[in-house]
């Protein structure tokens, strides 16, 4: 979906592979540097599993949760931008 909004928008054409994006889901403690050491820098970090975090992935995205397992439903409603302690 995200590639053919792209596509329709003119920032990429068709025959631009799309390279898959790491997405790190729900990290805010030393939990993220863990994930860093293990998969490398994400592309993408979201605060929760909303569904306004699935409109940025793609079928051959990684997503690597800090909490739960890979078959979590999103959340109905928006997640904060910002959460401060």
């Amino acid at each position: 979906m995200r590639q053919e909004r792209f596509i329709a928008q003119g920032v990429m054409t068709q025959s631009q592979p799309h390279k898959p994006a790491l997405h790190f889901v729900g990290f805010r403690d030393d939990r993220y540097w863990n994930a860093v050491r293990v998969w490398g820098k994400p592309d993408f970090v979201h605060i929760t599993f909303d569904r306004y975090a699935t409109h940025d992935m793609l079928p051959a995205d990684t997503v690597v949760f800090a909490k739960g397992d890979w078959q979590q439903t999103p959340k109905s409603f928006g997640g904060p931008d910002v959460i401060e302690d």
